[in-house]
């Protein structure tokens, strides 16, 4: 765990970043699928939202579970291929800039996080 400061805006540029935010994404994906058939199950997705904290405690009941995969599995097909997981994952990525907003926060970061990329992206850019 890495504490970092960051915002909506630094969030909303990295997944702007279509090559690099589709890149992260292809690693995570890859990472998720455990057998390697391409495809998520409802298991390995589950895998990837470990260690989320709710406003009512931890994630992962049965029910969360479902709902989180019915959302992300659009074809019904009973899988989540890449273009799925990335046009999910997009939208709550962009969910999270909306809710942080504007002003700095500061979090504690996983170092392999999506949003701790973010914020490595921001820093090498202000290095420029």
């Amino acid at each position: 765990m890495s504490v970092a400061i960051l915002n909506g805006p630094t969030v909303k540029e990295f997944v702007e970043d279509e090559e690099g935010f589709n890149k992260c994404l292809e690693e995570r994906f890859t990472s998720l699928d455990v057998n390697g058939d391409g495809v998520l199950s409802k298991s390995e997705l589950s895998k990837g939202f470990e260690g989320f904290k709710l406003l009512d405690g931890d994630w992962g009941s049965p029910e969360e579970i479902a709902t989180m995969f019915e959302r992300f599995d659009t074809d019904r097909n009973g899988t989540v291929d890449l273009n799925e997981f990335k046009v999910q994952m997009k939208e709550i990525m962009l969910a999270v800039a909306r809710g942080i907003g504007d002003s700095p926060i500061q979090v504690a970061l996983d170092s392999s996080s999506l949003l701790m990329k973010a914020v490595q992206l921001e820093a090498a850019k202000n290095k420029n």
